[in-house]
């Protein structure tokens, strides 16, 4: 065996007739039913002739006889199959693609953060209005494509060519072919198209119909920053079930309330079975028990000291009395837990969850609880954009 391999990679005819073996064995075997035993015996025979000549080097000449004679009697025997080369290259192709979806559907599935729920650990789409600052807030050459490909940063900027009163043509982003959108807008007489617009860009540039512009002035000057990017790992929870304070990712088919199929991703707060309440102190409390940062997975979501919940990065967990005295309605209207003393007991084989972002999160202090089976994994891996969160996560 380690001769042969020595052979193998210092001889280019060793690795030819190796390679045209394989391939008449290949066509052998496809086509055994069509073919008569004769046929099949000539095949074979020739098959073992070059076989042996590249285990016994002793004669040169007899591995180009043995070739030869392989290939006339393949030629004789054998049906060619059309387009042969384009067969193979659908065959590798739908192998990959198989691998590609068993390896997304029991290892490692990517998934793309939408909303900021759960910052900082993790940050969906963002936009920053620029307008009012200078020149150098917009990238220019081959800048804006480093800013867009490796930092998910993408700038949108737009001039009016004319003065005159703004109309919003399309609401929403408009499919020109697959993977290629635009929205237009008409200031007088004027019109613009943007291509590849984000979701809300009319919201996120502040723009609405009867604004006027001046020409020449920045009609849109935004910044618009992807979510991160990241793998779910749907393997460990095969082996075990997930754990108090990890974050945890789930489908949301059949879950009242929720946006229907797609995945959220929330950090696992309250088990099946237990009494889970929001204190005045934006701490939640399980079956009476205070947690704390010191509890594995939320070091970061109680370390927020005396600052109110709008000026901590961490804010802990706050309830409708919390949020109202802060000035967030939102919360305070969703939430089915108005103070402290307001409790639940989560439903067995049920799971609560909520964001790290307390603020800004639509979660189980709003919906509730939600079967465990629709747990798909944890977090994993943040693949991009190139941030200070690239990278391992295991919180």
């Amino acid at each position: 065996m380690i001769a042969f391999a020595i052979r193998w990679l210092s001889s280019k005819k060793v690795r030819v007739a190796t390679q045209m073996r394989h391939h008449v064995w290949k066509y052998t075997n496809a086509q055994r039913d069509l073919l008569s035993d004769e046929a099949i015996g000539h095949l074979e025979d020739s098959m073992q002739r070059v076989r042996q000549a590249i285990v016994q080097p002793e004669n040169p000449t007899s591995l180009e006889e043995a070739l030869n004679h392989l290939e006339k009697t393949a030629n004789k025997w054998l049906k060619p199959y059309p387009n042969a080369s384009i067969r193979e290259n659908i065959e590798v192709f739908l192998v990959a693609a198989a691998v590609v979806l068993a390896f997304r559907s029991f290892f490692f599935q990517p998934m793309a953060i939408p909303t900021g729920s759960a910052q900082p650990a993790f940050w969906g789409i963002t936009h920053e209005d620029l307008r009012g600052q200078p020149e150098s807030a917009i990238p220019g050459g081959l800048k804006k494509y480093y800013f867009s490909w490796i930092k998910g940063e993408k700038y949108y900027h737009l001039k009016a060519k004319t003065s005159g009163t703004l109309r919003l043509l399309d609401p929403k982003p408009v499919r020109v072919i697959p993977l290629v959108t635009k929205q237009r807008l008409q200031i007088g007489n004027q019109r613009h198209t943007i291509w590849f617009p984000p979701e809300n860009l009319w919201d996120r540039a502040s723009l609405r119909s009867g604004m006027t512009f001046k020409q020449g002035e920045d009609v849109i000057r935004l910044k618009v920053t992807s979510g991160d990017h990241l793998f779910v790992d749907r393997l460990t929870y095969n082996f075990r079930r997930p754990t108090r304070g990890e974050t945890i990712v789930f489908k949301s088919t059949g879950v009242p309330k929720l946006t229907q199929n797609t995945h959220y991703i929330k950090r696992l707060v309250g088990m099946g079975g237990e009494t889970i309440r929001i204190g005045d102190d934006r701490h939640a409390y399980i079956n009476d028990r205070r947690l704390e940062a010191s509890d594995p997975g939320f070091d970061g979501v109680y370390s927020f000291g005396s600052k109110p919940p709008q000026d901590s990065v961490f804010s802990g967990h706050v309830n409708g009395k919390v949020a109202r005295e802060h000035g967030n309605m939102s919360i305070a209207l969703q939430t089915e837990f108005p103070d402290g003393n307001a409790s639940y007991k989560i439903r067995d084989h049920y799971y609560f969850v909520m964001g790290d972002n307390t603020m800004n999160s639509y979660d189980s202090r709003a919906w509730l609880d939600f079967p465990r089976e629709k747990v798909i994994g944890k977090q994993f891996f943040v693949f991009w954009p190139i941030t200070d969160r690239f990278g391992w996560h295991n919180k």
